[in-house]
Protein backbone atom coordinates (compact mmCIF):
# COMPACT_ATOMS: atom_id res chain seq x y z
CA UNK A 1 0.00 0.00 0.00
CA UNK A 2 3.04 2.31 0.15
CA UNK A 3 4.94 3.32 -2.99
CA UNK A 4 8.38 4.91 -2.30
CA UNK A 5 8.58 6.63 -5.69
CA UNK A 6 5.19 8.30 -5.22
CA UNK A 7 6.22 9.31 -1.72
CA UNK A 8 9.47 10.86 -2.93
CA UNK A 9 7.68 12.89 -5.60
CA UNK A 10 5.07 14.04 -3.10
CA UNK A 11 7.67 15.09 -0.54
CA UNK A 12 9.48 17.04 -3.24
CA UNK A 13 6.27 18.82 -4.23
CA UNK A 14 5.28 19.66 -0.65
CA UNK A 15 8.71 20.79 0.50
CA UNK A 16 9.53 22.99 -2.47
CA UNK A 17 10.72 26.49 -1.69
CA UNK A 18 7.38 28.31 -1.70
CA UNK A 19 5.40 25.73 0.26
CA UNK A 20 8.26 25.11 2.69
CA UNK A 21 8.40 28.83 3.46
CA UNK A 22 4.68 28.84 4.27
CA UNK A 23 4.98 25.66 6.33
CA UNK A 24 7.80 27.14 8.41
CA UNK A 25 6.03 30.48 8.92
CA UNK A 26 3.22 29.30 11.18
CA UNK A 27 5.39 27.20 13.56
CA UNK A 28 7.89 30.07 13.78
CA UNK A 29 5.05 32.45 14.66
CA UNK A 30 3.85 30.06 17.37
CA UNK A 31 7.32 29.93 18.95
CA UNK A 32 7.61 33.73 18.84
CA UNK A 33 4.21 34.06 20.52
CA UNK A 34 5.18 31.51 23.16
CA UNK A 35 8.43 33.32 23.96
CA UNK A 36 6.65 36.70 24.15
CA UNK A 37 3.88 35.36 26.38
CA UNK A 38 6.33 33.64 28.70
CA UNK A 39 8.37 36.85 29.00
CA UNK A 40 5.29 38.98 29.71
CA UNK A 41 3.15 36.66 31.81
CA UNK A 42 5.52 34.05 33.21
CA UNK A 43 4.46 30.48 33.89
CA UNK A 44 0.69 30.15 33.80
CA UNK A 45 -1.12 26.91 32.96
CA UNK A 46 -4.28 28.70 31.88
CA UNK A 47 -2.45 31.01 29.51
CA UNK A 48 -0.44 28.09 28.11
CA UNK A 49 -3.66 26.18 27.38
CA UNK A 50 -5.19 29.27 25.77
CA UNK A 51 -2.21 29.79 23.45
CA UNK A 52 -1.85 26.14 22.47
CA UNK A 53 -5.58 25.65 22.08
CA UNK A 54 -6.40 29.00 20.50
CA UNK A 55 -3.53 29.26 18.05
CA UNK A 56 -1.68 25.95 17.72
CA UNK A 57 -4.59 23.52 17.57
CA UNK A 58 -7.33 25.82 16.30
CA UNK A 59 -5.36 27.69 13.64
CA UNK A 60 -1.89 26.32 12.90
CA UNK A 61 -2.69 22.60 12.66
CA UNK A 62 -5.67 22.91 10.25
CA UNK A 63 -3.86 25.46 8.07
CA UNK A 64 -0.81 23.22 7.77
CA UNK A 65 -3.20 20.35 7.09
CA UNK A 66 -4.74 22.35 4.23
CA UNK A 67 -1.33 23.05 2.72
CA UNK A 68 -0.09 19.46 3.05
CA UNK A 69 -3.34 17.63 2.31
CA UNK A 70 -4.39 19.57 -0.77
CA UNK A 71 -0.80 20.06 -1.93
CA UNK A 72 -0.15 16.32 -1.94
CA UNK A 73 -2.34 15.80 -5.01
CA UNK A 74 -4.25 18.94 -6.01
CA UNK A 75 -1.51 20.61 -8.11
CA UNK A 76 -0.90 17.37 -10.04
CA UNK A 77 -4.57 17.17 -10.98
CA UNK A 78 -4.72 20.86 -11.87
CA UNK A 79 -1.71 20.82 -14.21
CA UNK A 80 -2.45 17.36 -15.66
CA UNK A 81 0.77 15.75 -14.45
CA UNK A 82 -1.31 13.21 -12.55
CA UNK A 83 -1.76 11.42 -15.89
CA UNK A 84 1.92 10.44 -15.83
CA UNK A 85 1.52 8.93 -12.38
CA UNK A 86 -1.69 7.13 -13.28
CA UNK A 87 -0.01 5.59 -16.31
CA UNK A 88 2.33 3.66 -14.03
CA UNK A 89 1.46 0.16 -12.80
CA UNK A 90 0.51 1.42 -9.34
CA UNK A 91 -2.93 0.82 -7.85
CA UNK A 92 -4.97 3.97 -7.31
CA UNK A 93 -5.64 3.29 -3.61
CA UNK A 94 -1.89 2.83 -3.17
CA UNK A 95 -1.29 6.28 -4.67
CA UNK A 96 -3.83 7.84 -2.31
CA UNK A 97 -2.55 5.96 0.74
CA UNK A 98 1.05 6.91 -0.01
CA UNK A 99 0.16 10.56 -0.50
CA UNK A 100 -1.86 10.46 2.72
CA UNK A 101 1.13 9.10 4.67
CA UNK A 102 3.31 11.89 3.29
CA UNK A 103 0.70 14.55 4.08
CA UNK A 104 0.31 13.19 7.62
CA UNK A 105 4.08 13.13 8.16
CA UNK A 106 4.50 16.71 6.94
CA UNK A 107 1.54 17.98 8.96
CA UNK A 108 2.75 16.24 12.11
CA UNK A 109 6.31 17.51 11.71
CA UNK A 110 5.26 21.13 11.19
CA UNK A 111 2.53 21.18 13.82
CA UNK A 112 3.08 18.66 16.63
CA UNK A 113 6.79 19.38 17.18
CA UNK A 114 6.35 23.18 17.38
CA UNK A 115 3.33 22.67 19.65
CA UNK A 116 5.43 20.64 22.08
CA UNK A 117 8.29 23.15 22.00
CA UNK A 118 5.87 26.04 22.55
CA UNK A 119 4.30 24.18 25.45
CA UNK A 120 7.68 23.69 27.11
CA UNK A 121 8.44 27.38 26.66
CA UNK A 122 5.09 28.48 28.07
CA UNK A 123 4.93 26.40 31.24
CA UNK A 124 7.47 23.56 31.07
CA UNK A 125 4.71 20.98 30.52
CA UNK A 126 2.98 21.87 33.74
CA UNK A 127 -0.30 19.94 34.16
CA UNK A 128 0.81 17.86 31.15
CA UNK A 129 -0.44 20.64 28.88
CA UNK A 130 2.42 20.48 26.37
CA UNK A 131 2.13 16.70 25.94
CA UNK A 132 -1.67 16.84 25.83
CA UNK A 133 -1.77 19.38 23.02
CA UNK A 134 1.04 17.62 21.18
CA UNK A 135 -0.98 14.39 21.15
CA UNK A 136 -4.03 16.37 20.03
CA UNK A 137 -1.99 17.89 17.19
CA UNK A 138 -0.73 14.46 16.13
CA UNK A 139 -4.23 12.99 16.05
CA UNK A 140 -5.75 16.03 14.34
CA UNK A 141 -2.99 15.88 11.70
CA UNK A 142 -4.21 12.46 10.59
CA UNK A 143 -7.85 13.49 10.19
CA UNK A 144 -7.09 16.86 8.61
CA UNK A 145 -4.70 15.28 6.11
CA UNK A 146 -7.30 12.72 5.04
CA UNK A 147 -10.10 15.28 4.67
CA UNK A 148 -7.99 17.82 2.79
CA UNK A 149 -6.44 15.15 0.57
CA UNK A 150 -9.99 14.17 -0.39
CA UNK A 151 -10.79 17.81 -1.16
CA UNK A 152 -7.69 17.99 -3.33
CA UNK A 153 -8.91 14.94 -5.24
CA UNK A 154 -12.49 16.08 -5.86
CA UNK A 155 -12.18 19.84 -6.36
CA UNK A 156 -9.97 22.35 -8.13
CA UNK A 157 -10.83 24.80 -5.35
CA UNK A 158 -9.68 22.52 -2.55
CA UNK A 159 -7.58 25.18 -0.82
CA UNK A 160 -10.53 27.57 -0.68
CA UNK A 161 -12.86 24.91 0.71
CA UNK A 162 -10.18 23.80 3.16
CA UNK A 163 -9.71 27.34 4.44
CA UNK A 164 -13.47 27.78 4.76
CA UNK A 165 -13.69 24.64 6.88
CA UNK A 166 -10.63 25.45 8.98
CA UNK A 167 -11.23 29.16 9.55
CA UNK A 168 -14.99 29.57 9.22
CA UNK A 169 -16.51 26.29 10.39
CA UNK A 170 -14.07 25.29 13.10
CA UNK A 171 -12.72 28.66 14.26
CA UNK A 172 -15.94 30.71 13.92
CA UNK A 173 -18.95 28.41 14.12
CA UNK A 174 -17.10 26.00 16.37
CA UNK A 175 -16.60 28.72 18.95
CA UNK A 176 -20.10 30.26 18.66
CA UNK A 177 -22.48 27.40 17.89
CA UNK A 178 -22.42 24.52 20.42
CA UNK A 179 -23.86 21.96 17.99
CA UNK A 180 -21.17 22.66 15.39
CA UNK A 181 -18.47 21.61 17.82
CA UNK A 182 -19.58 18.00 17.62
CA UNK A 183 -18.57 18.00 13.94
CA UNK A 184 -15.18 19.58 14.58
CA UNK A 185 -11.90 17.71 14.22
CA UNK A 186 -10.44 20.21 16.64
CA UNK A 187 -12.93 19.20 19.34
CA UNK A 188 -12.33 15.51 18.69
CA UNK A 189 -8.60 16.03 19.19
CA UNK A 190 -9.26 18.15 22.27
CA UNK A 191 -11.08 15.23 23.89
CA UNK A 192 -7.80 13.30 23.85
CA UNK A 193 -5.93 16.31 25.23
CA UNK A 194 -8.51 16.60 27.99
CA UNK A 195 -7.88 12.99 28.98
CA UNK A 196 -4.10 13.49 29.13
CA UNK A 197 -3.98 16.90 30.82
CA UNK A 198 -4.57 17.56 34.49
CA UNK A 199 -8.17 17.79 35.70
CA UNK A 200 -9.75 21.02 34.55
CA UNK A 201 -6.77 22.14 32.48
CA UNK A 202 -8.35 21.35 29.09
CA UNK A 203 -12.00 21.00 28.11
CA UNK A 204 -13.71 19.47 25.09
CA UNK A 205 -17.37 19.41 24.06
CA UNK A 206 -17.12 15.85 22.71
CA UNK A 207 -16.76 12.70 24.79
CA UNK A 208 -13.66 10.59 24.23
CA UNK A 209 -15.40 7.43 22.87
CA UNK A 210 -17.40 9.52 20.40
CA UNK A 211 -14.31 11.45 19.37
CA UNK A 212 -12.27 8.31 18.70
CA UNK A 213 -15.07 6.76 16.63
CA UNK A 214 -15.52 9.93 14.58
CA UNK A 215 -11.78 10.38 14.01
CA UNK A 216 -11.40 6.82 12.76
CA UNK A 217 -14.58 6.96 10.65
CA UNK A 218 -13.79 10.29 8.99
CA UNK A 219 -10.18 9.35 8.27
CA UNK A 220 -11.13 5.97 6.85
CA UNK A 221 -14.05 7.21 4.75
CA UNK A 222 -12.14 10.18 3.37
CA UNK A 223 -9.22 7.96 2.36
CA UNK A 224 -11.47 5.35 0.77
CA UNK A 225 -13.52 7.90 -1.16
CA UNK A 226 -10.39 9.71 -2.39
CA UNK A 227 -9.21 6.38 -3.82
CA UNK A 228 -12.55 5.89 -5.55
CA UNK A 229 -12.49 9.38 -7.06
CA UNK A 230 -8.95 8.89 -8.33
CA UNK A 231 -10.04 5.63 -9.94
CA UNK A 232 -12.96 7.34 -11.69
CA UNK A 233 -10.60 10.08 -12.86
CA UNK A 234 -8.52 7.38 -14.57
CA UNK A 235 -11.60 5.96 -16.27
CA UNK A 236 -12.57 9.40 -17.51
CA UNK A 237 -9.12 9.91 -18.92
CA UNK A 238 -9.21 6.52 -20.65
CA UNK A 239 -12.48 7.42 -22.35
Amino acid sequence: MYEPTVARLTYRALLGRRRAAILFLLPALLIVIAVAVRALVGVDDGVAADVLGGFALATMVPLIGVIAGTGAIGPEIDDGSIVYLLSKPVKRPTIIFTKLIVAIAVTMAFSAIPTFVAGLILNGNGSQIAIAYTVAALVASIAYSAVFLLLGTVSRHAVVFGLVYALVWEALFGSLVPGARTLSIQQWALSLAEKIGADGAIASDVGLPTAVILLVAVTGLATWYAGQKLRSLTLAGDE
